[in-house]
């Protein structure tokens, strides 16, 4: 099969690789969308000791099962499999199981590829008027309903809900559209790339500024830069929540003294439990998370190009979504 193959520091190959099998139990998949991540770009620069070269990356991916007696069912991928057996697990948040697996980390390949196998629990039926590109966007946005699930979970009811999104990319965005399916209407996303505020604005109706001003209820750092967790420190407003989705830097940018004086609730949080997962795709399937139709589309022979130009800055849509059979 064809594969996109992480071959280094900045180093993607289309290439031949072998082809797929189902694991034990599991399905084997035709991957027809796979969205590229900030995690694969972190991994892409040689930032993530997790992910070593060689590995196929991806894990926002939808397609078709093709062996078994489910064969022909459209599915979008949780890519998180994990053991049902432990504490965490058992409580419903699996996103905290020990034992872990994420598709395109050792040892799961990823989904940059025609082929994919993953367990039937992972594993949501797609409707057949739900185009698999819309699908794949399963993934991201369940990051970000978690986050925002989280972040208002924690809000005192007393406080009035507005919101500042911190990083206008595909997390940030779901973090908006989150917000907007949950009820919260006054929305502020800050993002200063020209190009991908005008999109914002533009297709997705939102409320975009170069640079935060004033204070807000709820903050979602969507990065997860030094300078980002400065800008939702210095914005939450006091007795707020933050929301700390993104993992661009390891430390720097809280000031523990406001948050403590301020009584700031700061969460971190990672992914997504399978409830979440499940809901964020039911909210694609019935159009509470908008039209979403704000991709990039490219053939995955053209992946090496796609994060080269995301590298660079140059893609105005908030991802890229790569099919391996254009």
């Amino acid at each position: 099969m064809k594969a996109l193959v992480y071959d280094g520091v900045e180093t993607l190959t289309f290439r031949d690789v072998p082809d797929a099998v189902a694991a034990d139990g599991e399905h084997l998949i035709k991957v027809e969308a796979v969205g590229i991540c900030g995690s694969d770009m972190h991994a892409y620069l040689g930032h993530d000791a997790r992910r070593p070269a060689p590995l196929i990356l991806g894990h926002e991916a939808a397609g078709t099962i093709v062996n078994g007696d489910r064969a022909g069912t459209r599915v979008t991928i949780n890519p998180l499999v994990t053991c049902m057996a432990c504490p965490a697990c058992l409580a419903g948040r699996e996103n905290l199981c020990p034992d872990r697996q994420i598709m395109s980390m050792q040892p799961r390949e990823g989904a940059f590829a025609q082929y994919i196998s993953a367990p039937w629990r992972n594993l949501v039926e797609v409707p057949a008027n739900v185009p698999l590109n819309k699908a794949s966007l399963a993934e991201p946005l369940a990051v970000s309903w978690h986050a925002v699930r989280l972040a208002l979970g924690a809000l005192h009811a007393s406080m009035d809900r507005t919101a500042l999104v911190v990083g206008g990319g595909a997390i940030g965005l779901a973090a908006a559209l989150a917000l907007r399916a949950m009820g919260v209407d006054d929305i502020t996303v800050a993002e200063p790339n020209a190009a991908r505020a005008a999109f914002l604005a533009d297709r997705c109706g939102l409320r975009v500024v170069a640079t935060a001003e004033g204070a807000f209820s709820i903050v979602i750092d969507a990065v997860g830069y030094a300078a980002t967790r400065a800008v939702a420190s210095t914005h939450a407003a006091p007795g707020g929540v933050i929301a700390h989705v993104g993992l661009g830097e390891d430390a720097g940018g809280i000031d523990v003294r406001r948050l403590t004086l301020q009584e700031i609730t700061f969460i971190g949080t990672y992914t997504y439990s399978a409830q979440d997962f499940r809901d964020t795709a039911e909210a694609i399937f019935d159009g509470r998370l908008g039209p979403l139709d704000w991709t990039d589309q490219r053939p995955l022979a053209q992946g090496a190009a796609a994060f080269r130009d995301l590298r660079a800055g140059a893609v105005a849509a908030p991802t890229i979504i790569l099919n391996p059979w254009a």
